[in-house]
């Protein structure tokens, strides 16, 4: 059973960022370790470093947490996935044509795997909510799947809107193109999961596919 309580936040405190992050980082190490159900509260505070009451104020219970780790997962994302759009596919990027978008595309992609999808921590979490979808119905639309995608769907209306690419639903495309680069990268099998350059080229292949599925014609 997951351990409950009724939370109370205590969003003031001296010290929270630093405190918040500590136990989400033991939090995840404990989950993908022992699996959700066998990690108790009291081994997520002494991995922190601070007390269970603390633990409690915090996040309530551990589905709080569980939900926290998939939230702070999804705000490194988001901050890496702006850069990536900031560096490469911005309403100022060099971008003209068609082999102008499928270049900067790739290098978005890349960048992308190199700045998120290398984190171990980001392939965990990822495990952690296949694990545990069934059980925690707040997931079902979690912010490692809603915001990044948001985002990109975003630059991929615009693009349309010149005439770069061809789509119809955006937000759908989106969807294709975290399953043709994240997702692929994410679940490389074990022999090969642990090398940037594999990554790198599965990102720019999943990147190549998506804008031959997506190119204006």
């Amino acid at each position: 059973m997951v351990e409950a309580r009724a939370s109370s936040p205590e969003r003031g405190r001296p010290g929270n960022a630093v405190k918040r992050a500590q136990i989400i980082s033991a939090a995840r190490r404990l989950f993908v370790r022992d699996g959700v159900e066998r990690t108790s509260m009291d081994a997520i505070a002494a991995e922190a470093g601070v007390s269970k009451r603390t633990v409690y104020d915090y996040y309530g219970d551990k589905q709080g947490l569980l939900v926290g780790v998939v939230t702070a997962a999804g705000d490194s994302l988001l901050h890496s996935m702006r850069e990536a759009i900031d560096a490469h596919l911005s309403d100022h990027a060099a971008i003209a044509d068609r082999v102008d978008l499928d270049r900067a595309v790739v290098r978005f992609a890349v960048e992308l795997g190199r700045s998120a999808i290398v984190n171990a921590d980001f392939a965990a979490t990822l495990r952690l909510i296949a694990e545990n979808r069934a059980s925690l119905a707040e997931l079902k639309s979690h912010p490692l799947a809603e915001e990044p995608e948001k985002t990109f769907s975003e630059r991929i209306s615009h693009f349309a809107g010149l005439g770069l690419l061809d789509a119809e639903d955006p937000r759908e495309a989106a969807d294709h193109f975290t399953a043709l680069t994240i997702l692929r990268a994410v679940y490389l099998p074990p022999d090969e999961n642990g090398s940037a350059e594999r990554i790198d080229a599965v990102m720019a292949s999943g990147a190549r596919a998506f804008m031959r599925a997506y190119e204006s014609r």
